[in-house]
């Protein structure tokens, strides 16, 4: 199995998950935005969470123009599995990888704190490892995570099963309380929450280890 992350200028938790992918099993690297291609045999791809080129203009509007993003989006197109994170899950959205848009998040703060969540969906490579239904809880950090998107795109999320995680206590003012939203093939999957900061006991918690566990374990099926 073989993982790559993606690294911007501004990008502060790449390294956090390339040790998540590295603890379920993932021979892990690093892939700089210049570059115009993934590595050879790549399974997943992960976009990290920070500021990418400072969130300038919108936040991942920029790092959705970059080269590796066009590698990253045929990844994805031609069957193969994504991750974005925070800044990352901006940066799908700007890609059109995803629907929607994240914005200023309603309270106009910063919001960083331990979040409540919940699993809408376990039909998922990611989300296979929890029960739909269970509640977990997972860092947030971001100011611009409102999700927000038309009603002819929510009513699919809800009608397609494609929202993956749901806040519960709302930090954000998201659309249908929205966390987290899967691709229609299910194999991108987008999150402002941060599990990569929740697999290890050191952290305070490990909620997020069966996110990267069962993608490890679905990857080995196939």
């Amino acid at each position: 199995m073989r993982a790559a992350v993606i690294v911007f200028p501004g990008s502060n938790c790449d390294r956090d998950l390339a040790v998540a992918f590295r603890a379920a099993g993932f021979d892990t690297q690093m892939v700089w935005h210049k570059d115009q291609a993934l590595p050879d045999g790549i399974d997943l791809v992960g976009v990290p969470g920070g500021f990418s080129y400072g969130d300038y203009l919108r936040c991942g509007a920029i790092a959705a123009q970059s080269l590796v993003m066009r590698a990253v989006a045929h990844h994805a197109e031609g069957g193969g599995y994504v991750l974005g994170i925070c800044n990352g899950f901006q940066v799908l959205c700007e890609t059109r990888l995803l629907p929607g848009a994240l914005m200023r998040n309603a309270g106009l703060k910063f919001v960083c704190k331990m979040q409540r969540l919940r699993v809408e969906t376990a039909d998922s490579a990611f989300t296979a490892g929890y029960a739909q239904g269970q509640e977990v809880m997972f860092p947030i950090a971001h100011h611009d995570g409102n999700y927000v998107a038309d009603p002819a795109t929510l009513a699919a999320l809800r009608a397609e099963d494609r929202i993956a995680f749901a806040y519960l206590g709302n930090p954000n003012g998201a659309m249908h309380d929205i966390a987290g939203i899967l691709s229609p093939n299910r194999r991108v999957l987008g999150l402002m929450p941060h599990p990569e900061r929740v697999v290890d006991t050191v952290q305070g918690g490990t909620d997020g280890a069966a996110m990267f566990q069962s993608l490890a374990q679905g990857l080995v099926a196939a």
